[in-house]
């Protein structure tokens, strides 16, 4: 299931990018921003054509493929290291090391030269 969604949204991603380079610009950029009327910055109302309807539903399409993703990897903790399923499941339970209880603690072991 994940391999399909994922196969999926890259087909998708792919399809968008050529479908929004087809398109063609409203010319202007931002050298329109400077001065004139609002129809030449934000372009006037135009019919929507075919490579618009696709854009808007490609990137739809790309949104709603993602969430998918998401959960489902979610769900199957793909991609995760040792270390963060070991951080979801919680700390372990270490071996205790005996104390030493009788008496004082050993004498540490004397240095290789003779000085103490």
């Amino acid at each position: 299931m994940y391999a399909f969604l994922l196969t999926l949204l890259v087909i998708d991603g792919l399809l968008l990018s050529l479908v929004v380079l087809l398109q063609a610009g409203q010319g202007g950029g931002l050298a329109s921003l400077g001065g004139g009327t609002a129809d030449k910055v934000l372009g006037g109302r135009q019919a929507t054509s075919f490579l618009s309807q696709a854009s808007w539903s490609l990137g739809g399409g790309l949104l709603v493929l993602s969430l998918l993703l998401s959960v489902v990897s979610a769900n199957q903790n793909i991609g995760t290291t040792d270390v963060q399923r070991q951080l979801q499941t919680g700390p372990q339970a270490l071996p205790q090391s005996p104390l030493n209880t009788e008496g004082p603690p050993p004498d540490p072991a004397p240095a290789p030269d003779g000085t103490p």
